[in-house]
């Protein structure tokens, strides 16, 4: 299965090139972008083009990880290693062994841990949690973030010579909002797919539906438009063609709010807050816990709000 990332703007052409050069090499790469713009893909697409390809690819996101538990998954733990530790377990690291780890949302990563990522890169080497035994480990590492990082290191929460470590070969992939000449090419690749996994007939989409998509803020980037795209595919099952009539109220609700076509003062307001509250969601793969704490409300509190606003939950 291919992994390249999809757009033919001039932003997603320089990233193509971009990656072509970088794969062949061992280099770190840090990779930068807002949630859901397809920093993974991205990932995925050098690791599958370098000479690691026949290898693992293992990803770990260390944002949705606790941080008491981040050590235990990157590096293993020995039988008895602390309470709960009832066998011997393998880490990410051995996992990667000769191939690539991806270490999505680094930016959330615990200083304490930074220090013991930084020996690792340093060393080429790491002991298991609640072992003396050095392991050798021969791993490509491709970091990436929503963050920006130089704020944090000015702010204290991250440190600057892992930020160095990481830094090798840095690119940003942008927001779907600055490249919507991808749209189509992204909605027509998402309905092939989909089609795919779900026996469905090739279906089209109209170049009304298409100019409603381009007037969308999309907060939750290419993440939010393939969800939306599957979306319109599962509740219109006879429909062999998308139309305006077949997206969902968030989409023409952004349209509107384009051309300033609200009513009320609250009608504004809620479609901000749920916007706001999707992309948050988003940033903490649809964790309602998560999202309350990115959004400094209670869990309840976020439920009440999400259910006012009509934001399905699926955690």
């Amino acid at each position: 299965m291919g992994y390249r990332p999809i757009g033919s703007s001039r932003a997603m052409r320089d990233i193509h090139r971009l990656i072509e050069q970088v794969a062949p090499f061992d280099s770190n790469v840090l990779i930068l972008g807002e949630s859901g713009t397809g920093k993974e893909m991205a990932a995925r697409h050098i690791h599958e083009l370098s000479g690691r390809g026949r290898q693992p690819f293992v990803p770990v996101n260390c944002g949705a990880i606790p941080a008491d538990l981040l050590e235990s998954e990157l590096f293993g733990h020995e039988k008895g290693a602390f309470t709960g530790a009832l066998t011997t377990r393998v880490g990410r690291f051995e996992y990667a062994e000769g191939g690539t780890l991806f270490l999505d949302e680094i930016g959330d990563m615990s200083l304490q841990m930074q220090v013991k990522l930084l020996r690792v890169l340093q060393e080429r080497s790491f002991e298991r949690v609640g072992s003396n035994r050095s392991l050798v480990c021969n791993v490509r590492i491709i970091a990436a973030t929503h963050r920006d990082l130089e704020a944090a290191i000015a702010a204290g929460s991250f440190r600057e010579d892992l930020f160095y470590r990481l830094n090798v070969v840095p690119f940003s992939v942008p927001p779907l909002r600055e490249r919507k000449q991808d749209i189509p090419i992204l909605v027509r690749e998402f309905l092939r797919e989909f089609g795919r996994q779900y026996g469905r007939p090739r279906m089209e989409v109209s170049e009304e539906a298409l100019e409603v998509l381009g007037q969308h803020s999309w907060p939750g980037n290419v993440r939010e438009l393939k969800n939306l795209v599957e979306r319109v595919l599962i509740l219109n099952p006879r429909a062999l063609r998308i139309e305006r009539k077949h997206l969902p109220p968030l989409t023409q609700r952004s349209a509107a709010r384009n051309g300033d076509d609200f009513s009320t003062l609250q009608q504004a307001r809620d479609a901000y807050e749920r916007d706001y509250i999707l992309k948050k969601m988003d940033e903490a793969r649809n964790n309602v816990s998560r999202a309350a704490e990115l959004l400094g409300l209670e869990r309840s509190h976020l439920y009440r709000k999400m259910k006012a606003l009509g934001i399905s939950v699926r955690e």
